[in-house]
C-alpha cells in the first residue's frame, strides 16, 4: 500500500499600505495604529512561514515597511499591481505562485491574525487538503480569515463584507475545527485586539501592545 504524500501549500497574504490600515483601531495615534498593523502582519507571516506544510509565503503589498518585515521573516513580497482590492491582490498572488510552483495548494490568509499559531494553520490546511475549496470563518461569524483551493481547483476568494455567506453560496466548504481560535480571531478593533491578547499574541504584537499600553492605559 502506497504512502500518501501530504499536500504542500503556497500561502498568500495581502497587506494594505500601513497608512490606510486598521482605521477602526480608534483611540490610538496614527503612528501607534500603523505600528500595530505592521506587528500583526509580521506575526501572521511568521506563523505561516513556520507552518510545516507551507512551502512558500507570498505577501502582496506596496508598503516598504511590510516588505522589509516580510522578507526578513522568509516570505516573498510582490507588488499589488492590480491595486483594486483584496480579492484582486490575492488573484495576482495566486497567479504568481502558480506560475512558479505548480501542483501546490493555494491558501489566502488575512494579515490581521496576531494570535495565529503555525499549528492552527497546519490543522486547517491538513483538513483543507481533502476539499476542492474551503474556508475558515472569523470569530464574529460573518467574515473569513482563510480560503483555500487545492491544485486544479478554481481560486476564487470572496473576502469582504459578509464573506462567510458569500463563500457558502459559492459552494465553498466551511471548515469547523476545534482549537483554531487564533486563526479565527482577526483584529479590526481594540476590543478584538484584547480578545486576541487573551488567546496569546505573537511576539511582535505583544511587545508593541505592551509598549503602547505603557503610555496609553486608557485605550489599551
Amino acid at each position: 500500500m502506497g504512502t500518501e504524500i501530504p499536500l504542500i501549500w503556497s500561502v498568500l497574504i495581502p497587506v494594505k499600505v500601513l497608512a490606510l490600515a486598521k482605521s477602526r483601531l480608534s483611540g490610538l495615534a496614527d503612528a501607534d495604529r500603523e505600528a500595530i498593523a505592521l506587528a500583526m502582519a509580521a506575526d501572521t507571516v511568521a506563523a505561516a512561514v513556520a507552518c510545516p506544510p507551507v512551502a512558500d509565503v507570498i505577501v502582496v503589498s506596496d508598503d516598504p515597511a511590510i516588505r522589509m518585515e516580510a522578507e526578513a521573516a522568509g516570505a516573498e513580497v510582490i507588488a499589488d499591481l492590480p491595486g483594486a482590492g483584496l480579492n484582486q491582490a490575492l488573484a495576482a498572488g495566486a497567479a504568481h505562485a502558480a506560475a512558479r510552483w505548480s501542483g501546490r495548494g493555494l491558501a489566502a490568509l488575512t494579515a490581521d491574525l496576531p494570535a495565529l499559531s503555525a499549528g492552527e494553520l497546519q490543522a486547517a490546511l491538513t483538513a483543507a487538503a481533502a476539499l476542492t475549496q474551503a474556508f475558515v470563518a472569523d470569530a464574529s461569524g460573518s467574515g473569513t480569515t482563510l480560503y483555500t483551493a487545492t491544485p486544479g481547483a478554481p481560486f476564487r476568494p470572496l473576502f469582504g463584507p459578509h464573506s462567510r455567506r458569500r463563500h457558502r453560496q459559492a459552494g465553498v466548504t466551511e471548515l469547523d475545527l476545534p482549537r483554531i481560535r487564533g486563526l479565527k480571531r482577526d483584529v479590526d478593533t481594540l476590543a478584538d485586539l484584547r480578545m486576541a491578547e487573551a488567546l496569546g499574541l505573537g511576539a511582535r504584537t505583544l511587545r508593541l501592545v505592551r509598549y503602547v499600553r505603557s503610555g496609553r492605559s486608557a485605550s489599551l
